[in-house]
Protein backbone atom coordinates (compact mmCIF):
# COMPACT_ATOMS: atom_id res chain seq x y z
CA UNK A 1 0.00 0.00 0.00
CA UNK A 2 1.50 3.46 -0.62
CA UNK A 3 0.45 6.78 0.87
CA UNK A 4 -2.84 8.05 -0.75
CA UNK A 5 -5.46 10.94 -0.27
CA UNK A 6 -8.80 10.09 1.44
CA UNK A 7 -11.23 11.52 -0.35
CA UNK A 8 -13.46 13.30 0.22
CA UNK A 9 -12.97 14.50 3.91
CA UNK A 10 -13.50 17.44 5.66
CA UNK A 11 -9.98 18.01 6.47
CA UNK A 12 -7.15 17.25 3.63
CA UNK A 13 -6.40 13.68 4.92
CA UNK A 14 -3.37 11.33 3.89
CA UNK A 15 -3.15 7.84 4.99
CA UNK A 16 0.56 6.08 5.14
CA UNK A 17 1.30 2.24 5.47
CA UNK A 18 3.21 2.83 8.50
CA UNK A 19 3.92 5.67 11.05
CA UNK A 20 7.87 5.86 9.64
CA UNK A 21 6.41 6.77 6.01
CA UNK A 22 4.18 10.14 7.60
CA UNK A 23 6.91 11.25 9.61
CA UNK A 24 9.30 10.92 6.92
CA UNK A 25 6.79 12.50 4.87
CA UNK A 26 6.55 15.96 7.01
CA UNK A 27 10.43 15.71 7.80
CA UNK A 28 10.76 16.32 3.94
CA UNK A 29 8.03 19.46 3.93
CA UNK A 30 9.89 20.77 6.81
CA UNK A 31 13.13 20.66 5.18
CA UNK A 32 11.92 22.23 1.92
CA UNK A 33 10.42 25.00 3.89
CA UNK A 34 13.39 25.48 6.19
CA UNK A 35 15.75 25.80 2.62
CA UNK A 36 13.39 27.66 1.02
CA UNK A 37 13.36 30.26 3.46
CA UNK A 38 16.93 30.57 4.30
CA UNK A 39 17.90 30.44 0.79
CA UNK A 40 15.30 34.25 0.69
CA UNK A 41 17.05 35.51 4.38
CA UNK A 42 14.11 34.65 6.10
CA UNK A 43 13.70 32.40 9.56
CA UNK A 44 11.75 29.38 9.39
CA UNK A 45 8.81 29.87 12.48
CA UNK A 46 7.81 25.92 14.23
CA UNK A 47 5.52 25.15 16.27
CA UNK A 48 6.44 21.64 17.92
CA UNK A 49 4.71 19.10 19.76
CA UNK A 50 6.27 16.34 22.23
CA UNK A 51 5.25 12.71 22.83
CA UNK A 52 5.14 9.62 21.37
CA UNK A 53 3.74 10.36 17.82
CA UNK A 54 6.49 13.10 16.70
CA UNK A 55 9.30 10.71 17.81
CA UNK A 56 9.79 9.70 14.20
CA UNK A 57 9.29 12.88 12.99
CA UNK A 58 12.73 14.45 15.08
CA UNK A 59 14.69 11.31 14.81
CA UNK A 60 14.16 11.86 10.55
CA UNK A 61 14.74 15.70 10.58
CA UNK A 62 17.95 15.05 13.35
CA UNK A 63 19.25 12.48 10.26
CA UNK A 64 18.38 15.30 7.40
CA UNK A 65 20.73 17.66 9.37
CA UNK A 66 23.21 15.27 9.85
CA UNK A 67 23.40 13.40 6.62
CA UNK A 68 21.92 15.87 3.76
CA UNK A 69 23.00 19.09 5.67
CA UNK A 70 19.82 20.24 6.93
CA UNK A 71 20.69 23.82 8.63
CA UNK A 72 18.85 25.01 11.87
CA UNK A 73 20.29 27.65 12.61
CA UNK A 74 17.56 30.37 11.33
CA UNK A 75 14.76 28.19 12.70
CA UNK A 76 12.52 29.34 15.84
CA UNK A 77 10.60 27.13 17.59
CA UNK A 78 7.17 27.70 19.99
CA UNK A 79 6.47 24.22 21.67
CA UNK A 80 2.86 23.57 22.39
CA UNK A 81 2.62 23.40 26.33
CA UNK A 82 4.39 22.37 29.41
CA UNK A 83 2.77 20.61 32.48
CA UNK A 84 2.52 22.79 35.41
CA UNK A 85 4.57 23.22 37.91
CA UNK A 86 7.40 22.11 36.67
CA UNK A 87 10.76 22.41 36.49
CA UNK A 88 12.61 22.53 33.16
CA UNK A 89 15.20 20.24 34.62
CA UNK A 90 12.99 17.35 35.64
CA UNK A 91 12.76 14.30 33.68
CA UNK A 92 9.07 14.85 33.15
CA UNK A 93 9.37 18.54 31.92
CA UNK A 94 8.46 18.78 28.32
CA UNK A 95 11.72 21.09 27.92
CA UNK A 96 14.02 18.26 29.09
CA UNK A 97 12.23 16.18 26.52
CA UNK A 98 12.72 18.12 23.60
CA UNK A 99 16.43 18.85 24.67
CA UNK A 100 17.14 15.52 24.69
CA UNK A 101 15.30 14.20 21.94
CA UNK A 102 15.54 17.29 19.14
CA UNK A 103 17.11 20.36 20.05
CA UNK A 104 20.59 18.48 21.41
CA UNK A 105 20.96 16.95 18.39
CA UNK A 106 21.02 20.07 15.46
CA UNK A 107 22.50 23.64 15.38
CA UNK A 108 19.32 25.23 16.27
CA UNK A 109 20.55 28.21 18.69
CA UNK A 110 18.95 28.13 21.95
CA UNK A 111 17.65 31.27 22.21
CA UNK A 112 15.50 30.65 19.20
CA UNK A 113 13.72 27.51 21.18
CA UNK A 114 10.69 28.42 23.17
CA UNK A 115 8.93 26.18 25.69
CA UNK A 116 6.41 27.49 28.41
CA UNK A 117 7.92 27.88 31.35
CA UNK A 118 6.37 25.56 34.52
CA UNK A 119 8.23 27.17 37.35
CA UNK A 120 6.17 30.89 36.88
CA UNK A 121 4.00 31.62 40.00
CA UNK A 122 0.37 31.07 39.28
CA UNK A 123 -0.72 34.60 39.78
CA UNK A 124 1.70 35.58 36.59
CA UNK A 125 0.32 33.05 34.41
CA UNK A 126 -1.55 35.46 32.43
CA UNK A 127 1.17 38.33 32.28
CA UNK A 128 3.06 35.25 31.23
CA UNK A 129 1.25 33.79 28.49
CA UNK A 130 0.07 36.92 26.95
CA UNK A 131 4.28 37.10 26.89
CA UNK A 132 4.38 34.06 25.19
CA UNK A 133 1.50 35.16 22.81
CA UNK A 134 3.82 38.15 22.00
CA UNK A 135 7.19 36.39 20.94
CA UNK A 136 5.15 34.16 18.86
CA UNK A 137 3.78 37.68 17.04
CA UNK A 138 7.48 39.35 17.10
CA UNK A 139 8.81 36.12 15.26
CA UNK A 140 6.56 36.54 12.63
CA UNK A 141 3.80 34.14 13.79
CA UNK A 142 4.22 30.32 12.88
CA UNK A 143 4.99 29.08 9.36
CA UNK A 144 4.33 25.35 10.28
CA UNK A 145 2.22 23.72 13.41
CA UNK A 146 3.20 20.25 14.06
CA UNK A 147 0.28 18.99 15.91
CA UNK A 148 -0.81 15.38 18.11
CA UNK A 149 -4.35 14.27 19.03
CA UNK A 150 -5.15 13.16 22.56
CA UNK A 151 -8.07 10.40 22.94
CA UNK A 152 -10.57 13.39 24.12
CA UNK A 153 -9.34 15.37 21.21
CA UNK A 154 -6.76 17.61 22.81
CA UNK A 155 -4.54 19.53 20.42
CA UNK A 156 -2.16 21.16 22.71
CA UNK A 157 -3.24 20.52 26.10
CA UNK A 158 -6.88 21.99 24.72
CA UNK A 159 -9.14 20.00 26.29
CA UNK A 160 -13.13 19.46 25.54
CA UNK A 161 -15.08 23.31 26.52
CA UNK A 162 -11.89 25.11 25.03
CA UNK A 163 -13.22 27.80 22.70
CA UNK A 164 -12.16 28.39 18.95
CA UNK A 165 -10.34 32.04 19.64
CA UNK A 166 -8.68 30.69 23.13
CA UNK A 167 -5.23 31.96 23.62
CA UNK A 168 -2.38 30.64 25.72
CA UNK A 169 -3.16 30.28 29.08
CA UNK A 170 -3.06 27.42 32.37
CA UNK A 171 -5.58 24.99 31.78
CA UNK A 172 -6.70 21.82 33.77
CA UNK A 173 -6.28 18.73 32.70
CA UNK A 174 -8.55 16.35 31.40
CA UNK A 175 -8.80 12.60 33.57
CA UNK A 176 -8.32 10.99 30.46
CA UNK A 177 -5.46 12.83 29.61
CA UNK A 178 -3.82 12.45 33.17
CA UNK A 179 -4.31 8.55 32.72
CA UNK A 180 -2.49 8.34 29.86
CA UNK A 181 0.16 10.14 31.20
CA UNK A 182 0.18 7.85 34.49
CA UNK A 183 3.19 5.53 32.56
CA UNK A 184 5.55 8.14 32.39
CA UNK A 185 4.83 9.29 36.04
CA UNK A 186 5.20 6.27 37.50
CA UNK A 187 1.45 6.70 38.84
CA UNK A 188 -1.68 8.77 38.15
CA UNK A 189 -1.12 10.38 41.35
CA UNK A 190 1.80 11.81 39.78
CA UNK A 191 0.55 13.92 37.16
CA UNK A 192 0.48 17.20 36.70
CA UNK A 193 -3.57 18.60 37.48
CA UNK A 194 -2.54 21.47 35.54
CA UNK A 195 -0.51 22.70 32.60
CA UNK A 196 0.28 25.26 30.21
CA UNK A 197 -0.50 25.38 26.59
CA UNK A 198 -1.33 27.86 23.38
CA UNK A 199 -4.97 28.37 22.38
CA UNK A 200 -7.10 26.98 19.82
CA UNK A 201 -7.19 30.37 18.26
CA UNK A 202 -3.31 30.27 18.70
CA UNK A 203 -3.00 27.13 16.83
CA UNK A 204 -5.03 28.05 14.20
CA UNK A 205 -3.67 31.17 13.19
CA UNK A 206 -0.12 29.22 11.64
CA UNK A 207 0.07 29.59 8.16
CA UNK A 208 -0.12 25.96 8.00
CA UNK A 209 -1.06 22.85 10.36
CA UNK A 210 -0.28 19.31 9.98
CA UNK A 211 -2.06 16.55 12.48
CA UNK A 212 -0.28 13.16 12.97
CA UNK A 213 -2.07 10.51 14.42
CA UNK A 214 -0.68 7.23 14.69
CA UNK A 215 -2.45 3.81 15.98
CA UNK A 216 -6.00 2.07 16.40
CA UNK A 217 -6.57 3.64 19.27
CA UNK A 218 -6.62 6.66 18.04
CA UNK A 219 -9.20 5.86 14.95
CA UNK A 220 -12.26 7.05 16.98
CA UNK A 221 -11.04 10.45 17.76
CA UNK A 222 -9.52 11.18 14.48
CA UNK A 223 -12.63 10.03 12.88
CA UNK A 224 -14.83 12.40 14.87
CA UNK A 225 -12.14 15.19 14.02
CA UNK A 226 -12.36 14.97 10.26
CA UNK A 227 -15.71 14.15 9.76
CA UNK A 228 -17.81 15.10 13.05
CA UNK A 229 -19.23 18.15 14.20
CA UNK A 230 -17.41 21.52 14.64
CA UNK A 231 -16.96 22.54 18.34
CA UNK A 232 -15.60 22.27 21.71
CA UNK A 233 -16.90 18.94 22.03
CA UNK A 234 -13.41 17.86 20.47
CA UNK A 235 -11.54 20.87 19.95
CA UNK A 236 -9.32 19.57 16.86
CA UNK A 237 -12.60 19.16 15.14
CA UNK A 238 -11.93 23.45 14.92
CA UNK A 239 -8.95 22.30 12.29
CA UNK A 240 -11.96 22.02 9.54
CA UNK A 241 -11.70 25.36 9.50
CA UNK A 242 -8.33 26.13 8.95
CA UNK A 243 -7.45 27.22 5.38
CA UNK A 244 -4.58 24.79 5.38
CA UNK A 245 -4.65 22.28 7.74
CA UNK A 246 -3.59 18.43 6.90
CA UNK A 247 -3.95 15.04 8.71
CA UNK A 248 -1.29 12.36 8.24
CA UNK A 249 -2.35 9.29 9.07
CA UNK A 250 -1.08 5.44 9.51
CA UNK A 251 -3.57 2.50 8.29
CA UNK A 252 -4.50 2.08 12.06
CA UNK A 253 -5.59 5.35 12.87
CA UNK A 254 -7.26 5.07 9.84
CA UNK A 255 -8.96 2.14 10.01
CA UNK A 256 -9.23 0.97 13.21
CA UNK A 257 -12.95 0.00 14.35
CA UNK A 258 -12.12 1.09 18.08
CA UNK A 259 -14.98 1.69 19.70
CA UNK A 260 -17.68 0.48 16.90
CA UNK A 261 -16.37 3.79 14.57
CA UNK A 262 -16.71 3.45 10.89
CA UNK A 263 -13.09 3.69 9.16
CA UNK A 264 -12.36 6.30 6.80
CA UNK A 265 -11.05 3.83 4.43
Amino acid sequence: MSSHYVLPTKVPTIVFPGSGDAARHLALMIDSLIRQNSSAGRATVLGLPTGSTPVGLYRELIRLHREAGLDFSRVVTFNLDEYYPMRPDDPHSYRFWMQETFFNHINVPPRNTHVPDGTIRAEDAEEYCQGYEEKIGRAGGIDLQVLGIGRTGHIGFNEPGSARHSRTRLVTLDPVTRRDAAGSFFGEENVPHQALTMGVGTILEARKVVLLAFGEHKAPIVRRAIEGPIGDAVPASYLQQHPDATFLLDRAAATGRAGGVSPLI
